[in-house]
């Protein structure tokens, strides 16, 4: 699994040098004693930092135990043999982490890191989708609310969204609330897909022409695309995947040039792994994921903040969504 990876070994100063061509050497000295004292933080607590692949290079590869994007993080959240999790992260993906994991304690360093996605729809919003299309099944993507996850029937991910759809065996789903996966996935089945029309705040930004002015400008670079993108993009894209996929075709494939369009620090993570491969960087920053910072991973393992609760009646009906998912 390209996106698993093992906490850092070694001195802080082979680390530095493994990470400077994304952090310069000034940069690292500032994030030093914060890396020393969170890994010292997990050796007592018993806990382990789960990052997503959006994270910044200083902790997704400084103190991450577990790293990738959201199924492979939601599929590790249910082995870990630790007393603690800490969700680098935003708020939906912490939330997944304490329904897979009811009786550990679940952190998020910042209560507002949020999601554009997450935050486009409701409970209610849910209920009224299934009154206008009564006995059609509700795959809710897995950036939603707990509420949200308890209204639908399964869950999916960029990832797996298409195997879910699919084995669900039915003509007709509702998908939500990302309208542009959404399309992506009709586009690949048979199956017809009502869509809800939330919107990623960062990937929505990209458009076809950024595309080909890429291509102008950088000759023979091959363009990722994550399919939260709008579909005109995704067409003009050499490949499209969830970022754990974009980051298993650059290994496999190991292309001269290539851009990746998501989240600015995906990029980065993935260059570290790949120094001989040229990174072209059109940068969209999400600025929930940025809220998480090495400060605050640290103040949350040494205050026990701030930890994730759920209803219990609603994780019940959210957990079956999250567990149909990774059945799937």
């Amino acid at each position: 699994m390209a996106d698993l990876v093992l906490p850092a070994v070694g001195s802080n100063a082979s680390l530095a040098e493994r990470l400077r061509r994304v952090i310069p050497p000034p940069e690292w000295a500032v994030f030093e004693d914060d890396v020393e004292a969170i890994l010292a933080l997990k050796r007592r607590r018993n806990a382990v930092v789960l990052a997503h692949n959006y994270q910044t290079p200083e902790i997704y590869h400084g103190v991450a135990d577990i790293v990738g994007d959201s199924l492979l993080l939601a599929r590790e959240a249910t082995k870990v043999d630790a007393e603690v999790i800490v969700l680098a992260g935003v708020h939906f993906m912490a939330e997944t982490a304490k329904l897979l994991n009811p009786d550990k304690t679940v952190l998020i360093p910042d209560v507002e890191a949020g999601c554009s996605l997450a935050e486009s729809i409701t409970a209610a919003d849910v209920r009224l989708m299934r009154a206008r299309h009564p006995g059609v099944p509700v795959v809710a993507y897995v950036n939603t609310s707990v509420a949200v996850k308890a209204e639908s029937d399964v869950c999916c991910t960029s990832g797996n969204a298409r195997a879910v759809v699919e084995s669900l065996g039915v003509d007709h789903v509702i998908m939500l609330p990302d309208e542009y996966l959404a399309r992506n996935v009709a586009a690949q089945t048979k199956v017809r897909i009502t869509a809800w029309k939330g919107h990623c705040e960062v990937h929505e930004r990209f458009s076809a022409d950024d595309v080909r002015t890429l291509r102008d400008n950088h000759p023979g670079v091959t363009v990722l695309a994550h399919p939260e993108c709008p579909p005109e993009v995704v067409a003009e894209a050499d490949f499209a995947g969830s970022t754990a996929a974009m980051s298993d075709f650059v290994g496999a494939r190991r292309p001269v040039r290539v851009v990746l369009l998501t989240e600015c620090s995906m990029s980065d993570n993935v260059a570290v792994l790949h120094p001989d491969i040229e990174f072209i960087r059109p940068c969209n920053l999400c600025p929930h994921m940025k809220r998480i910072t090495l400060k605050n991973i640290r103040h949350a393992l040494e205050t026990n903040t701030h930890e994730v609760t759920i209803d219990p009646a609603m994780a019940e009906r959210a957990r079956r969504a999250v567990e149909r998912m990774l059945a799937s």
